[in-house]
């Protein structure tokens, strides 16, 4: 099958300038190809770079090296060199993205925020919102806290916003960082079901779960980081394994 993300060589460290200029490496090389239709599952320990991955793939972090191929528009953009335009496009159209953490407007009402990909799309207000309604009941969100902002919503119901935001556009890739941390094993099995659901209608899909039940519900493959040691060599994957 035809790949629809490929990362190539990528490479990126951090440098930590209140430490005296101390280098951080995270990532060395790494080569990841993602298809349609299949889940990959990122594990591995604190600091092995897991979320540093998915924010390089979406373009929240600069590459140090290397590159980031996504199919979009009938095209093939490299994200580590597109233009922010070339970025937000992306973001609208192919890739989707769920973050531990909301991070909205503040004032903005829960149904508007799940609306708002939608409405970035040219969908009417009214389209976007019903579609909006129909995620919002899924993931168990009580009517009445839809015309409230989600600054004010407990952990887990702001995190079932992220993904009621994340999936209320059909996105050919999603990346999904914790999606059912905060999650009771109720809206855990509802977000299970929204990402196989995705993924049988052709979404690839890269994300990081520590609950390993969860895992092996959604992952069709697993890749295994390890953090990076002074003992690693620079021409060498970062890869320990891939199961």
């Amino acid at each position: 099958m035809e790949w629809i993300l490929k990362a190539e060589g990528l490479t990126k460290g951090f440098t930590l300038h209140t430490q005296g200029v101390v280098e951080i490496p995270v990532l060395q090389r790494l080569e990841l190809t993602v298809c349609p239709g299949e889940s990959i599952a990122l594990v591995g320990p604190s600091g092995a770079g897991k979320s540093t991955l998915l924010r390089l793939l979406y373009g929240n972090y600069v590459c140090g090296q290397g590159r980031i191929l996504v199919r979009h528009r009938d095209q093939i953009v490299d994200m580590a060199r597109a233009t922010p335009h070339e970025i937000i496009d992306i973001r609208r159209w192919t890739m989707g993205y769920v973050s531990q953490f909301l991070r909205i407007i503040p004032r903005v009402s829960a149904i508007d925020v799940v609306a708002e990909p939608l409405r970035d799309r040219g969908a009417a207000m009214e389209d976007a919102r019903r579609v909006a309604e129909e995620m919002l009941a899924c993931l168990n969100i009580p009517r009445r806290l839809w015309g409230l902002s989600p600054t004010t919503f407990s952990g887990g119901e702001q995190q079932r916003i992220n993904m009621a935001r994340g999936f209320v556009a059909p996105y050919p890739i999603m990346v999904l960082d914790e999606p059912t941390a905060s999650l009771d094993d109720v809206n855990k099995a509802v977000v299970r079901a929204m990402i196989n659901a995705a993924r049988s209608r052709g979404t690839a899909v890269i994300s990081i779960f520590h609950d390993e039940a969860d895992r092996r519900q959604v992952a069709t493959r697993t890749i295994a980081l390890r953090p990076m040691t002074r003992n690693d060599d620079p021409d060498g994957s970062h890869f320990s394994h891939a199961v």
